[in-house]
């Protein structure tokens, strides 16, 4: 994502002429786009993706079980 970003900026940049970015070569401006799908196919293919995404739902599911548990008044009580 902040290949993109970066690519958006340097593109605008280049495109309004502003600054050093004006005299740059359009291959060296362009270069974070093709990172951003070297970043993304490398990440599809290291089931990098995949592992986040499930995290996040373990997280949800883990939230949701606790807020059912609080609302049934079932949480753990700490010994005296």
């Amino acid at each position: 994502m902040y290949f993109l970003i970066l690519g958006i900026i340097l593109l605008l940049l280049k495109y309004l002429e502003i600054g050093p970015v004006a005299a740059w070569s359009w291959v060296t401006v362009l270069a974070p786009f093709g990172l951003a799908a070297l970043w993304w196919a490398w990440a599809d293919w290291s089931g990098y993706t995949k592992r986040k995404a499930m995290e996040k739902e373990g997280l949800k599911k883990e939230r949701r079980l606790q807020k059912s548990r609080d609302a049934l008044g079932q949480t753990a009580r700490r010994r005296r």
